[in-house]
């Protein structure tokens, strides 16, 4: 691929005869182009095809590679409300775009509490009604998960004015950061949202992210078989589910054999998710259910296809203790064709290995859609109940291999459908609000978010670019004693990542959440808390843009004092809550905190012997530690170090 660049060259354009699609799918009108920055456009033309660019009277030529693919650098423009148009030629054809401006750049993307709409936030509808400022641009990606990169955004996204219409169904975090940005630097600013609900991580980072990480190569490989055969990938992607079931729950390893005793197995309803049956409320993990349907001879000798509707997440199911078939995904409906064979005259045994990840669980939907499917066209259902034995926990085994062409669980499919066609789009920074589907995965979260980061700026050739990141809102249960919280760990890896890069920022949405909800509707605070890190990151305003830190935790004397970022204040009581001391065998305990300035200082029990300090350590929450700023102390954990000498 070759690049070229000629400034105040005299071109001749003729009028547009075709909107031939010679630019990249992210060029299209009302778009905003990055400001004081040489300006990158792309698309796509002829092999060897020699491409003029106008850019309102700036010029410039690239040439195509041999396979079309051609990048033109223009020069870097300041900050401007004056549209623009851009004009493309290549031999006959012709594309133009017009309305552009000049101003920043923002990238949101995450899970569903960074694609929650702009219309269902607090205030929601009059906030969009009030949208209309002409200088914010708004794209949406819409949702894409493909194994492959693609360079092409669908036929629907495209750049839009803000107007109620296109800002209602618009992240409002991001728009509510925008507007922020906006009415601090008065420059056109356009915000793009990638984002997809339930989605994990590993789903956004590229293939070539994930090889440079590593422990990803397995997956990746089947992925690539995927695309190519799916019926080999899923194959494949089988046997590792296999694989890892074996190592997990070799107490199960008959549990599918038509022979086996289940007559003490509980039941339960076959419509219903098993968190909905006492004792299951909160259960994730491996459930095994199994039911019995009998055949007459002439029904046996017919071909079938096993009916389960949606397993909520995966399952592996069995007739007569044969396998037929893996898939994952809460509301796919599942349909497995029995082998010839399988079927026998007389009882015949259906076994599912349900493995649940969070919320829900189970074979769930109508009872009268689940049973054997018969070729003559009739129908023998399962019946209303399912034997069942609860397997293993979730937090015991860790997660199963998930199926890694599956949009929002997946290995980069999120990022070949919707990130890879933007890149490398001149950007001011990034904004990413994901998390809450792989709080079981702390640790692997530790190496994957900062992954994440240099995978896209590389991405979009942007080495510094600010990448601001939501700490996740309060939810789940609130607790009166010390104990694991899975939501902690993971709020404490983002805040390690953030102290680890000096260009990034955390806006923490602790003190924003509900034990009842999983997306809180108060967006207009997580735009705020965004706006202002990207004020101080990306524009150098002198601001406090984050609540308080922790330093170090330092044993002193009979006590522990830990050292803040910053001076902090207790809302609503003398004492601030929600600190605890915990021993090498992590057995913890609430003590009593006192805030002086910069400095906590925790009384320790006579005789406990304690190596680390905890901070807000719980699901959801009980916190009344600020800074002066308003902004909610991090929660985290610290080892005690010695005192100096």
């Amino acid at each position: 691929m070759t690049r070229h660049l000629l400034a105040g060259a005299a071109l001749a354009f003729a009028a547009p005869a075709t909107a031939a699609p010679l630019l990249a799918s992210v060029f299209t009108d009302h778009a905003v182009l990055q400001r004081d920055q040489p300006i990158r456009i792309w698309g796509v033309a002829a092999p060897n095809a020699v491409v003029a660019l106008d850019l309102s009277g700036e010029q410039g030529l690239a040439t195509a590679d041999a396979k079309g693919r051609w990048v033109a650098l223009l020069n870097a423009r300041p900050a401007s409300g004056e549209p623009l148009t851009l004009t493309v030629k290549a031999g006959a054809e012709t594309q133009t775009v017009s309305d552009l401006l000049m101003g920043d750049v923002w990238l949101c993307s995450g899970q569903s509490n960074m694609e929650y709409p702009l219309r269902r936030a607090l205030n929601g509808e009059a906030e969009a009604a009030a949208a209309t400022d002409p200088h914010v641009r708004l794209l949406q990606t819409g949702r894409t998960s493909l194994p492959n990169p693609t360079d092409t955004l669908p036929a629907q996204a495209a750049w839009k004015v803000s107007a109620y219409e296109s800002a209602n169904n618009f992240s409002a975090a991001c728009y509510f950061m925008g507007r922020d940005i906006r009415n601090s630097t008065h420059a056109p600013i356009g915000l793009i949202d990638a984002t997809w609900g339930g989605s994990i991580i590993q789903d956004w980072i590229s293939g070539q992210g994930l090889k440079a990480l590593g422990g990803y190569d397995e997956g990746l490989s089947v992925l690539a078989d995927y695309a190519n055969d799916p019926a080999k990938g899923m194959a494949r992607w089988g046997a590792m589910l296999d694989r890892w079931a074996a190592r997990v729950e070799p107490h199960a390893a008959n549990w599918a054999k038509p022979d086996f005793d289940d007559r003490a197995w509980a039941t339960m309803p076959a419509e219903q998710f098993w968190e909905t049956n006492p004792g299951l409320e909160t259960f994730d993990g491996t459930i095994w259910l199994r039911a019995e349907i009998t055949l007459t001879k002439a029904q046996a000798a017919l071909a079938a296809t096993l009916v389960l509707g949606p397993v909520d997440d995966i399952d592996t199911s069995f007739v007569n203790g044969r396998q037929v078939g893996s898939q994952e995904g809460w509301d796919f409906k599942r349909a497995y064709a029995v082998p010839a064979g399988t079927l026998k005259a007389g009882r015949n045994v259906i076994a599912v290995r349900a493995i649940d990840v969070g919320g829900g669980g189970g074979a769930w939907g109508p009872a009268k859609d689940k049973g054997l499917k018969l070729a003559d066209g009739s129908f023998v259902p399962l019946g209303g109940s399912w034997r069942y034995k609860v397997s293993t926990k979730l937090s015991d085994t860790g997660l199963p291999p998930h199926a890694p062409w599956l949009g929002t669980s997946g290995l980069s499919t999120l990022h070949n459908g919707m990130i890879a066609p933007l890149a490398p789009y001149g950007v001011k920074g990034f904004a990413w609000y994901q998390g809450e589907a792989n709080v079981t995965e702390a640790k692997e979260y530790a190496r994957l978010m900062p992954a994440l980061i240099a995978d896209w700026r590389r991405a979009f050739a942007a080495p510094d670019a600010p990448f601001l990141m939501v700490q996740l809102a309060a939810f789940g249960p609130q607790v009166d004693k010390p104990g694991v919280s899975r939501w902690a760990e993971l709020r404490d890896v983002q805040r390690r990542t953030v102290a680890a890069d000096p260009y990034t920022g955390l806006a923490s949405a602790v003190d924003l959440g509900s034990p009842y909800d999983i997306h809180p509707a108060d967006k207009l605070q997580v735009g705020l808390r965004l706006g202002g890190l990207a004020r101080k990151l990306a524009y150098g305003e002198g601001l406090n843009a984050s609540g308080p830190a922790p330093i170090s935790a330092v044993r002193e004397g009979g006590d522990v004092v830990v050292t803040l970022d910053q001076p902090a204040f207790v809302y609503g009581s003398a004492r601030p809550a929600g600190f605890e001391l915990c021993d090498a065998a992590e057995s913890c305990r609430f003590v009593d905190a006192t805030v002086y300035g910069d400095k906590v200082r925790l009384a320790v029990p006579a005789g406990y012997a304690a190596v680390k300090v905890r901070f807000a350590w719980a699901d959801s929450p009980v916190l009344n530690l600020y800074g002066q700023n308003r902004l909610p102390a991090t929660p985290f954990e610290l080892p005690l170090q010695a005192p100096s000498r």
